[in-house]
């Protein structure tokens, strides 16, 4: 969706960890901004890090951000933009990534050039897409001892060293399998360009919003990836193995034990991401993924 009649007032940064160079990038665009008028707040650790550099500017914990903020900018890579987007997300502040990570699917504006895009976003004209969100329960004898939310995928996965998974999983309480292999990968499609891709996922297009579960390494060869709607409630039950933890957007809840149940389903809070009016998921994949890339001599049509 193309918008042109957004307005901001309050930006929050949330800037990646001990990123050697990175106080001279942030304080680059708390200038841009400034000159534009915006009021710049800092994300809590944010400001923890940088704070010998901008002690003038004020710091804000995720609730403050979804009270007072129009906007938060992420600087950093994708794994910055997860932790903050599940922050975030119960308070619907759109988001913009600044690429300063290694691939970028979801920061996807690079350094070079970042002030005319952000400028043209903060002058109204973005692109504006909104991603879905897993939130799962680990349950213990009924009980649930673990919330979760997870932007990309929630993994359940075998300790290193030891023997293969077995696994029970029932969706909508209809039972699908039992499925022995090293762990089992649930995710959106946001996240079926990281761990699910990988582990032999399809790429689904955000747009969709399904929910796509793969197998890891799966002892049954016939054991494949499967696509299934936004509304399925999924549960996974540990039948048998050790070492078994479950990763939340590689945020590790360890220690599971036989008959631990994990039901995750659709979260009801969505992200906002802003893209660049030019923006294209398609130029995403073929940048980040070379699909325009051939072999020397290969490929080229005389």
């Amino acid at each position: 969706m193309t918008t042109k009649h957004a307005v901001f007032h309050t930006i929050a940064l949330a800037v990646r960890k001990n990123t050697d160079g990175i106080a001279d990038s942030v304080d680059s665009v708390v200038d841009f901004l400034r000159a534009g008028g915006y009021t710049v707040v800092f994300e809590e650790q944010t400001a923890l890090d940088l704070a010998p550099h901008f002690a003038d500017i004020r710091s804000m914990t995720a609730a403050e951000i979804g009270a007072e903020a129009d906007l938060a900018i992420v600087m950093g890579g994708d794994g910055t933009m997860l932790g903050i987007a599940r922050q975030l997300a119960p308070f619907n502040v759109p988001l913009i990534g600044i690429n300063q990570g290694r691939l970028g699917f979801i920061t996807d504006i690079p350094l070079e050039g970042m002030f005319d895009a952000l400028g043209r976003i903060l002058g109204g004209s973005f692109k504006a897409e909104r991603r879905t969100l897993l939130e799962g329960s680990v349950l213990r004898e009924g009980r649930s001892i673990h919330l979760g939310l997870a932007v990309n995928d929630v993994v359940v996965a075998r300790g290193a060293g030891a023997g293969m998974v077995e696994l029970r999983v029932d969706v909508d309480n209809q039972f699908m399998y039992n499925q022995r292999s090293d762990g089992l990968i649930i995710s959106t499609a946001t996240g079926s360009t990281a761990y699910a891709l990988s582990a032999g996922g399809p790429l689904l297009h955000p747009a969709l919003g399904g929910i796509v579960m793969v197998p890891i390494a799966p002892h049954a060869l016939s054991n494949r990836p499967i696509v299934l709607p936004e509304s399925s409630e999924i549960m996974v039950e540990i039948v048998r193995g050790r070492d078994i933890s479950v990763n939340f957007d590689m945020q590790t809840f360890a220690s599971l034990m036989p008959q631990d149940q994990i039901v995750i389903r659709r979260s009801p809070h969505t992200i906002n991401f802003l893209h660049p009016e030019n923006w294209s998921y398609y130029n995403t994949l073929r940048e980040k993924l070379h699909w325009n890339e051939y072999p020397s001599g290969e490929g080229k049509l005389s």
